[in-house]
């Protein structure tokens, strides 16, 4: 079905996109982005522009707002509603001015990060006025009262209070609600929401994703989402626009498009979508191999491990992982989830030796960690390999991907030379990159690329134990699939043991053994993915479980109605 074939039914267009052409000028020559696309939001209407990285449908949405940079090249029409019946404004001709007075009042955006989207020397009472000042003659005491108003409205905890407090004094989940108020202050028509759930947990991605809603059926404003994750949606969304290579190559309305999608790209993108059960069958295969093993000693064991940071200024310490028990046995994956500030990168960085323990007994390798000396547990450092959640600023950008890999053989003095060079392309095949790839620079390598290079170097002493912190959240769904299906056949290959941490239960349970669940510092729930998954017992993990959008909209309207049962249980 093509594009034109679906027309918006919601009555009043809010913004008619034609035809648009955007290229970038690059040394290399032009760069096309956009190519030809044309889409519309109705009023009232929840439009998503999926696809991976380098699709366009970034692009496509800052040319709404005029955000290009000025290597680029535009064509085509971009025509946006005004309020109150205003005629519509062609946003690739207008002025300069023109576009001024069309941000904040008639379309707002919502940035992906939203720690780099606002200023930390301002409080966020100042900058939610800031759009006030800018578009209206209000008073400093009547905006200051209106943003006080919009942080309640979007679900800012005493917004009185926090009105006057700064950007870093607010949650992750926080700061993306504060980014919505300031896209809502003045009421726009339209809101882009360019990957507002991104960066966040899923339970605190639910909580947004509500509140988007809420966006919509309270403010009445229309939403394009920009995202690539086909859960969120299958929550969220009225119509899909799907994008590849800078073209719409499919537009449907959100249950035709899951139920029978019709582009192979599309079909693709929702075959690689992780679902809760679907390693199952291979976690029980594991199992089966490691019971015909001998039973070895852990690689890591933890009891009652309590890790606290110093206070400040008199101020008493904070417990990071109060009294937690588990072990992770030889070439073992054990999937260790929980929310921001649940302990569980703290446990990973003591397990490296890059946070100290603080109680109970922590032992990894052999070697007790409360207490160890820096010269004790060096020894041990090449056993252990470590795979940071963002690829790109885990590599030195000054370094080819041949040194980066390369590094860590170096440091230990496992050969020089041409023998590293080839212990370095044997790494990079092995994870199925070619070993031309070497003699490039991380920016020249996508971001699931740049992963895989990770990986080398995370194996290129052949550890013992590998801890994987978040290897997968700033992938996109595709991207992701591929590199969690080579981490499970390199695990296979290599037999390493593993700490694979993250808060997406669907990606562990492809991965892991085991799973281990910590909340605020405490282990609430440990066992085998077909029992914490299927039959979860701790309210915690109920709520996890219902937090994980499904790509499937009849499905994800039942579990929405779930997890508000359990947000009014908890109440």
């Amino acid at each position: 079905m093509s594009p034109s074939e679906v027309g918006p039914d919601h009555g009043e267009t809010v913004v008619d996109i034609k035809d648009l052409y955007v290229s970038f000028a690059s040394d290399a020559g032009a760069v096309k982005a956009v190519d030809g696309v044309s889409l519309q939001v109705s009023k009232g209407e929840v439009v998503a522009v999926v696809g991976e990285s380098g699709s366009g449908k970034t692009v496509t949405a800052k040319t709404i707002l005029g955000l290009l940079p000025e290597t680029a090249t535009t064509s085509g029409v971009v025509l946006l509603s005004g309020r109150h019946g205003a005629s519509a404004n062609d946003v690739v001709s207008v002025s300069r001015q023109r576009l001024q007075d069309l941000r904040g009042r008639d379309v707002a955006m919502v940035f992906q990060e939203p720690s780099t989207a606002l200023n930390p020397v301002f409080t966020v009472g100042w900058q939610i006025a800031e759009g006030l000042r800018a578009h209206s003659s209000l008073s400093r005491k009547d905006a200051r009262a209106k943003a006080i108003d919009v942080l309640r409205r979007v679900g800012i905890p005493e917004p009185e209070t926090r009105v006057d407090y700064y950007p870093h004094q607010f949650s992750g989940g926080q700061k993306q609600r504060v980014v919505i108020a300031m896209a809502l202050v003045l009421e726009p028509g339209l809101i882009v929401a360019d990957e507002p759930t991104t960066a966040l947990d899923v339970t605190v991605q639910a909580e947004i994703l509500d509140l988007l809603r809420r966006c919509r059926d309270e403010f009445g404003a229309s939403i394009l989402l920009i995202t690539h994750n086909l859960g969120v949606v299958a929550d969220l969304a009225d119509r899909v626009v799907v994008m590849y290579q800078g073209n719409v190559v499919e537009e449907r309305d959100v249950t035709g498009l899951f139920a029978a999608p019709e582009n192979d790209y599309t079909k693709r993108l929702l075959a690689a979508v992780p679902y809760v059960g679907q390693g199952t069958a291979a976690a029980a295969d594991r199992a089966a191999r490691r019971a015909d093993s001998p039973e070895a000693a852990p690689v890591v064991e933890a009891v009652d491990l309590r890790i606290q940071y110093p206070g400040r200024l008199g101020r008493p310490g904070f417990v990071a992982v109060d009294g937690v028990s588990f072990s992770v046995r030889a070439g073992e994956v054990l999937g260790l989830v929980g929310e921001s500030g649940s302990g569980k990168t703290t446990i990973g960085r003591a397990i490296a030796g890059l946070t100290r323990v603080t109680g109970g007994s922590l032992t990894v390798l052999g070697q007790e960690m409360n207490g160890v000396a820096e010269r004790s547990f060096r020894r041990l450092r090449s056993d252990i390999g470590f795979v940071f959640q963002d690829p790109a600023a885990s590599f030195n950008p000054l370094l080819s991907i041949a040194e980066c890999v390369a590094e860590p053989l170096i440091v230990h003095g496992r050969g020089t030379g041409p023998e590293v060079r080839k212990r370095v392309d044997e790494l990079l095949e092995a994870v199925q990159l070619p070993r031309t790839y070497g003699d490039r620079f991380p920016h020249e390598l996508s971001g699931g690329q740049r992963q895989r290079a990770s990986l080398a170097r995370a194996l290129a002493l052949n550890p013992t134990l590998l801890i994987a912190d978040e290897p997968t959240s700033a992938l996109d769904v595709s991207v992701q699939a591929r590199v969690l299906e080579l981490f499970a056949e390199l695990q296979d290959k290599f037999r390493f043991a593993s700490l694979f941490i993250s808060h997406d239960l669907a990606v562990v349970d492809l991965v892991a053994d085991r799973i281990a669940v910590l909340y605020r510092g405490r282990l609430v729930e440990e066992g085998l993915g077909s029992q914490i998954l299927v039959e979860p017992e701790h309210p915690y993990t109920q709520r996890l479980l219902a937090s994980l959008p499904v790509p499937d909209p009849t499905a994800q309207a039942g579990r929405r109605a779930l997890l508000h049962d359990l947000w009014a249980a908890e109440r």
